[in-house]
């Protein structure tokens, strides 16, 4: 999809093929804007009087952040329950030299987010479409308003998730807003919830669906169903007749899809706990899927799993069949390291991945080629810290990341990597390193012409 502020694509995709994927030459990447978490977190200072704190290092760091629908502003989470929202500039690359990140908001969560979802149809020239929901802890759903008019972040409405038999909420580990924009779905232990966005108070979810068949004897209905945390929730591209499919992930390393619209049982399911292991010259570890992540043609299914220095790829339409396994991402950590997805100029789509030590890595024409041990097309160091969040703005020019993270004690383990609140807070430290940073991408074709112009 064009976009003139930032410029063209003209990627698309193509038809698989078995060949092997050939080293390609990485776009030219330029910095174009940054903004250190430790700003925001003076800025909050500022603005709370807090001057007690003396502690000396950093006290958080971005977690995430995400485009909004129509690519004019970056929502990042930090890990001092905070969410700013950045409008970027026009003239974003027109400068020469990094320019500072000054966000425009920041609503501060009475409980760290476990996840954040931009409304799907968010856009800056309608004040009322610019919302995102968010999933605390003992909390409510909440949407809130990403430019609150009086300065004060309060939410504006709330979907209630409780469990019936003790009225204690339910804490969402995966969230995702459908295209349409009327309904949203969450995950947790062993279940799927669909709201309707209208439907707001006390209502609770218009549906339920299980994970398994049956919470007491998991192995009843023939044991189809998956045991464990939804960790994770996708939604496909929309078919013709608007509906899609959504594939949810769980911290137990299994994959179920549903098309919650026309069924409320599970499509397929299977466990990825042995896929990778069956390569025998391709270990790439992995403890708990923490994202699903669809093809831009809806065909393939990638897997994010925390603790892996790989990505897994299948092919929906053969349920359960690995495809590529994609190496050379560093990432031996229980942080979540976020991923994307974009069309290849030359046919299948490319993954973009942050990793442990701070460098991202891209694959290109993923999709095109069978392959167990699929190596990055090309890659280039943009932190110091293990990155969070890897996103590519819609015109495929421009891209965001963001660093940052915990350092734990060594004997700490736990099920969930969202748990973090659960170790105290004296045992942990923050990394020194911790940025939102915009980066300006031009191929190599595009340089040269460029060159030969002047």
């Amino acid at each position: 999809m064009d976009d003139p502020q930032y410029g063209s694509s003209d990627r698309s995709t193509s038809t698989p093929s078995s060949s092997k994927a050939e080293p390609k030459a990485g776009p030219e990447i330029r910095l174009v804007a940054e903004i250190p978490n430790s700003t925001i977190t003076n800025y909050q200072d500022t603005e709370s009087q807090n001057s007690h704190d003396t502690k000396s290092g950093p006290d958080s760091f971005f977690t995430a952040v995400q485009w909004t629908a129509d690519g004019s502003s970056l929502v990042a989470t930090s890990s001092d329950k905070s969410i700013a929202t950045f409008v970027i500039p026009d003239d974003l690359l027109q400068t020469s030299d990094p320019r500072p990140l000054v966000p425009q908001s920041l609503t501060k969560l009475p409980e760290q987010p476990r996840v954040v979802a931009p409304a799907p149809y968010f856009s800056l020239a309608e004040p009322a479409t610019q919302t995102f929901l968010v999933a605390c802890r003992e909390h409510p759903l909440q949407l809130y308003h990403a430019f609150p008019t009086e300065g004060y972040s309060r939410p504006l409405c709330g979907y209630k998730l409780i469990k019936q038999e003790t009225e204690a909420y339910i804490t969402p580990s995966a969230l995702v807003w459908d295209h349409s924009g009327t309904h949203f779905v969450c995950g947790s232990a062993n279940r799927l919830d669909l709201f309707d966005v209208s439907r707001q108070g006390s209502d609770g979810p218009i549906l339920t669906v299980p994970t398994i068949p049956s919470r007491r004897h998991v192995s009843k209905g023939g044991g189809v169903g998956m045991k464990g945390t939804v960790s994770s929730l996708a939604t496909a591209p929309a078919d013709a007749n608007g509906s899609s499919i959504i594939a949810a992930g769980t911290w137990t390393r299994w994959v179920g899809l549903y098309d919650l619209y026309r069924e409320n049982k599970t499509i397929a399911n299977w466990s990825i706990a042995h896929a990778a292991n069956e390569v025998s010259d391709v270990a790439i570890g992995g403890q708990g899927i923490a994202q699903t992540l669809w093809s831009p043609c809806g065909r393939y299914l990638v897997i994010n799993e925390r603790n892996a220095n790989g990505l897994l790829l299948y092919d929906i339409r053969v349920t359960g069949q690995l495809l590529s396994i994609l190496k050379g991402r560093g990432a031996g950590t229980q942080q979540r390291l976020h991923c994307d997805v974009f069309p290849s100029a030359e046919g299948g789509f490319e993954v973009w991945s942050g990793t442990q030590d701070g460098t991202v890595v891209v694959w290109d024409g993923v999709g095109l080629h069978s392959e167990y041990g699929m190596e990055p097309s090309w890659h280039w160091k943009a932190h110091q810290s293990p990155i969070g969040s890897t996103v590519v703005h819609s015109s495929g020019s421009v891209a965001a990341t963001c660093s940052g993270g915990w350092e734990h004690p060594k004997t700490f383990e736990s099920e969930d990597a969202d748990e973090k609140h659960d170790v105290p807070r004296s045992q942990c430290s923050v990394l020194d390193e911790s940025t939102l940073k915009i980066w300006s991408m031009t191929s190599p074709t595009q340089t040269k012409e460029n060159t030969n112009n002047t």
